[in-house]
């Protein structure tokens, strides 16, 4: 992606920040465990933290957590759900923390928007020696049959490249780790899978799509036409159509630690 292009739909979520907060899911338990394994201590920063899914999440998993965002709407989401939380703003490439000062550097669906090249060395500084870096996305599991054809009809500025795990898998395998100077500081990248589900109805499910970046920068005809189809799809399944279904999903996570 263009670096001018990450930067307009990096910058998108601002505008939805309240429907960011109540539509996105949360994250498997099991995952952030796994993503925390083997840090030095309990401090965890999250990093590009919105509105604080990952971080309720870290905070219900025994986590000290200070939290960092660069938009300010979705920042003021963050602090109005989490008062008790230590929440900053600062980007994965100027993060307000001292040296060495966290054992866990996390980000949940945010770490595709960092730019690697000057990130790198920042969570580097700010991890100590041992600790660990993970992102973690939440993807829609397309080996259910309804879900594939949802992938199919919605097209990729709802569900776009990491949204499913095999495209998850191939898009993180190296993308959005620490390069250059950077990636010296870090040891072998892992990836891992967990299963996940958020309880949804056809109109919150719609609602949680549109809330995707590239959702978010269409022309508005073009995106109402999208988010038609997608409605259209929901009612004529009967997976979907009647009341609550629980949407199929992972929390996948990839990880590497600070040497």
């Amino acid at each position: 992606m263009h670096q001018d292009d990450r930067l307009v739909l990096a910058s998108s979520f601002g505008t939805a920040a309240a429907a960011y907060a109540e539509h996105r899911p949360d994250y498997a338990q099991a995952a952030v465990r796994w993503a925390r394994a083997g840090a030095p201590g309990p401090r965890v920063l999250d990093l590009g933290a919105g509105t604080g899914k990952l971080t309720a999440t870290l905070l219900d998993s025994g986590a000290e957590v200070v939290a960092v965002e660069p938009d300010s709407a979705m920042l003021a989401e963050l602090r109005q759900a989490l008062p008790g939380v230590r929440a900053l703003g600062g980007s994965a490439e100027s993060i307000p923390l001292p040296d060495a000062s966290v054992d866990a550097v996390l980000a949940g669906n945010a770490m595709h928007w960092f730019d690697m090249d000057v990130a790198g060395p920042e969570i580097a500084r700010v991890l100590a020696p041992g600790g660990v870096l993970a992102g973690l996305w939440n993807v829609m599991d397309d080996g259910v049959d309804w879900v594939a054809e949802l992938a199919r009809i919605s097209g990729s500025a709802a569900i776009g490249p990491r949204d499913t795990p095999a495209s998850w898998r191939a898009e993180t395998a190296e993308m959005y780790l620490p390069k250059s100077g950077a990636a010296a500081r870090f040891g072998s990248p892992e990836q891992a899978e967990f299963a996940h589900g958020q309880v949804r109805t056809a109109d919150s499910l719609v609602a949680t799509l549109a809330t995707r970046a590239g959702m978010l920068v269409m022309p508005d005809r073009e995106r109402g036409a999208a988010l038609d189809r997608i409605r259209a799809f929901l009612a004529g399944r009967p997976e979907t159509a009647r009341g609550e279904f629980t949407l199929p999903m992972l929390t996948c996570v990839l990880r590497v630690r600070r040497l």
